[in-house]
């Protein structure tokens, strides 16, 4: 008889950082920088995307390993969704400024706080699916994190996106505990169509999901190398973190560090030296970038193919295949004769798109911030 597998326990010396930032504002009027897309519940299954992004990272790390990073006016809205995390386990920001100061920050708090740690940074406005491989992904991960190297969790690629950056995998690391682990020889920001079919029929490329492991140390260390007055703000920061003069020392430094992704800061010049690996996935994943890829994780709710997020007895579909419907107002939505519409009805805005546009709602909020009108952002 069979003995059922039993769950592996949290991984010893690992913590989770989820850097919770960005307005998404493809997905506006929906995600608003007040009420951004990580908030919401975007896929219908009860939970908000930070509340499924700590549900998936808790076996990892252990119920006092996850770490989140927001932005002050956040952090209210986060704690009620998360209440879980300890006080101490939310890094407040008092402004954004992008994801290598977030993840700086987390790393270099940790690393004050435990010394020389094992960390992943994972987005909390990404959708996954297949638990199991992402956890034996991370695993991995770690095991070449704890070999020096700064890891990926590279994404098989199921069609030649352009939505996507791409992570270009070599040969294998040969690091024990990291079977699958390959040298990653280099990323590459969203390519057009053609570059990214040549990149799909190769076979070395998967889409760069954004997930980071590493030690501190060598995250640091790297970020010293790369970016010194930025490793030196966040050290500063760090030390006076759990001191009374955090916000003195906050206030004084934050404003001054950086503005900078992780990928360019360090993943990309330190994968020009033979310092990175890629992880393959075998998961499930999605950023829910737009309304077009939202609908992807919706259930149709019709033989037309069209999907709704909300109440599907507030909206009427008549001779309208493939749309996307958000009735948020409380009114009835009514779509005649239009095929792959997005239609997002809130109470004080209104959108109507196509799935094929669904990319450049983001001008639509560059003319709203323009005409003044802030408060619908």
């Amino acid at each position: 008889m069979s003995i059922p597998s039993q769950p592996e326990s949290p991984v010893e010396g690992f913590y989770a950082v989820i850097p919770a930032g960005g307005a998404g504002t493809r997905l506006w009027p929906v995600s608003r920088s007040g009420s951004p897309k990580f908030l919401h519940d975007l896929t219908g299954s009860g939970r908000t995307l930070l509340q499924a992004t700590v549900d998936r990272l808790r076996p990892l790390a252990g119920p006092s390993g996850v770490v989140l990073v927001t932005g002050e006016h956040h952090v209210a809205a986060a704690r009620t969704q998360v209440p879980e995390l300890a006080d101490d386990a939310v890094l407040a920001e008092p402004s954004p400024r992008d994801s290598m100061a977030a993840v700086g920050l987390a790393a270099a708090v940790l690393e004050h706080r435990h010394g020389d740690v094992v960390i992943g940074s994972f987005a909390a406005d990404q959708v996954l699916s297949g638990q199991a491989a992402f956890e034996q992904a991370v695993r991995e991960g770690v095991a070449a994190a704890r070999a020096g190297y700064v890891v990926t969790i590279g994404i098989a690629a199921s069609r030649p996106s352009t939505a996507f950056g791409y992570v270009r995998s070599g040969v294998s690391l040969g690091v024990e505990g990291a079977p699958t682990a390959l040298h990653a020889r280099g990323f590459t920001e969203k390519p057009d169509a053609e570059t990214a079919r040549g990149y799909l029929a190769s076979g070395e490329y998967r889409w760069n999901a954004g997930m980071f492991i590493a030690r501190t140390s060598v995250l640091l260390g790297h970020l010293a190398e790369q970016r010194p007055e930025l490793h030196d703000g966040l050290r500063v920061i760090a030390a006076a973190w759990d001191t009374d003069d955090r916000e003195k020392v906050v206030a004084d430094v934050w404003p001054h560090l950086e503005r900078i992704a992780i990928d360019h800061a360090v993943a990309e010049p330190v994968a020009a030296l033979g310092g990175v690996a890629v992880v393959p996935g075998t998961f499930g994943w999605d950023d829910v970038g737009d309304f077009n890829s939202l609908a992807a994780l919706l259930p149709s709710v019709d033989d037309a193919g069209s999907k709704v997020l909300g109440d599907a007895g507030d909206v009427v579909r008549i001779d309208s295949a493939g749309s996307v419907v958000v009735p948020a107002s409380g009114r009835l939505v009514t779509v005649l004769g239009l095929d792959d519409v997005v239609v997002v009805d809130t109470p004080d805005a209104l959108l109507v798109t196509t799935r094929a546009r669904a990319q450049q709602v983001k001008a639509v909020v560059d003319v709203v911030r323009a005409r003044g009108l802030d408060e619908l952002l």
